[in-house]
Order: structure tokens, then sequence, then C-alpha cells
């Protein structure tokens, strides 16, 4: 894999992300690394034609999980070159197959480009996870999952009005679904495990959202869908997210 970094961060977790990964991958095209100043930048990836953009903030670029984040969007790029169908399919098309002549908050309509990365993840995933060790992953979801229960909104009391409306329940109770389904579809963890309580109690958060639905649409993926099969799975969960309506699930 030809890789350059470039930026203000020792390249050493992305090339050590690289030979983790080519251990049982490649890409074809080069991958070109930026470096952000902004520490709120979200790490994400582009590809321009000739090769892969990987943008990540210099915090996550010298954060503890800096090598486990460059083997997932390694993953990505792997998905995009295989043209996997959950790399291609459009998620504009897919919400407009799913919503058309519906009228959806905008909040839920946001939401649904999130459940569409959640399942571009679990494939992403599916090669991350079978390239080494597991545990900086499942506390990354510990911890993001927690932090978003602490930060959701609070009982309104006499007098009282929240300024910041906080985290969302139902995109929360989704994300909680998501995280159970990665580490169920891959044996990570015991049932004992705090992720299990702390995503029952964003389902709780959430009494409206079909929790055990969302974690079996996730969990369930098919490893090799066709592009009929992944964009009717696309559509089934996001309407079911932004219309209320779960329908059958799709395993």
């Amino acid at each position: 894999m030809d890789l350059r970094v470039r930026g203000s961060a020792p390249p050493s977790p992305f090339l050590s992300a690289r030979d983790l990964f080519e251990t049982e991958y490649d890409l074809s095209l080069p991958v070109r690394v930026q470096i952000r100043e902004d520490p709120d930048e979200r790490t994400w990836t582009a590809h321009p034609g000739e090769y892969h953009v990987l943008n990540v903030s210099k915090q996550a670029a010298t954060s503890a999980m800096a090598r486990e984040l460059a083997v997932h969007e390694f993953a990505h790029m792997h998905r995009n070159e295989a043209e996997h169908p959950s790399h291609t399919q459009s998620t504009e098309e897919a919400l407009f197959l799913g919503l058309a002549g519906k009228t959806i908050e905008r909040r839920k309509l946001a939401h649904c480009y999130q459940i569409a990365n959640h399942m571009k993840d679990i494939y992403a995933d599916d090669i991350t996870l079978s390239l080494g060790p597991t545990d900086k992953l499942v506390a990354f979801l510990e911890s993001g999952l927690a932090a978003a229960l602490a930060d959701r909104p609070a009982p309104p009391q006499p007098g009282f009005e929240r300024i910041s409306p906080g985290a969302d329940p139902e995109i929360t109770a989704v994300n909680a679904a998501f995280a159970l389904a990665l580490v169920e579809r891959h044996a990570l963890v015991s049932t004992e495990h705090r992720l299990y309580d702390l995503a029952y109690a964003a389902a709780r958060d959430a009494p409206g959202i079909e929790f055990e639905s969302f974690k079996r649409r996730f969990r369930d993926l098919a490893s090799d869908p066709d592009e009929s099969e992944y964009r009717q799975a696309l559509v089934s969960v996001t309407r079911s997210y932004a219309t209320g309506h779960t329908g059958a699930p799709t395993d």
C-alpha cells in the first residue's frame, strides 16, 4: 500500500495500521492521510479517483485509537475498491425510495444518514475485526454510549428550561442497537458486559424505538448481499426509523 501522511502528527500509527491491514488485505490505490488541526474535525474518507484520502483531526491522529481508526478507514477504502453494495449504494436514492410522499422531521432525516453510515461500518468492521485485538473497539463503544447517556435531556422541571438539547434519546437508542449488533455479530463480549447495561438504559429512554428490531437488522446484515438486497435493507431500516413503523425485519 502506498501511504503518505501529511500534517503535524507522527506517521507511526498509520504505518502500523498499514502493516496490520496488509497481513490480509491490500489497496490498489494510494492513500493520502491529511492531518487537520481542528480538533472537532470528523474523520472522513474521500475517493477522488486516483487515490484515497483519509482526513483526520490531529487530536484523533495522536490518540490511543489512532491505529485502530486508520485500519477501520482502510477497510472502508477496500470496500469501496471492491464495489461492495454498502459503499456504492446512494443513501439519497434509498431515502427517496423509502420516504417519498412522507413528511419527515429534519432531525430524523439527518439521523437516517447516520443509520446508513452504521450499515457501512458493519461491513468495514467485518474486515477490521478479523485483523487484530478488539478490546479498544469495545471500550470505545462503551465510552461513547456512556457519554451519550450522561448527556441525555433531564426530565422537565417547573421553572427550568434546558438550553442545550443534549443527546437525542431516539438516535442514541439506535446507536446502542448498532453497538450491540456489532459485538454480537463478532461474539466480542458476553451478555454480562457493561455495554449491555448501557444499551438497555438507552432503549428505556426511547420507548418509541424498536430496539431489538434495529439490533437484529444491523447484526444480521448479509455478509455478501447483491445490490438489490442491500438497497432493500437500507430502505427498510431508514423508513422504519423515520416513520416509526418497524415492519418486518430484514433477516
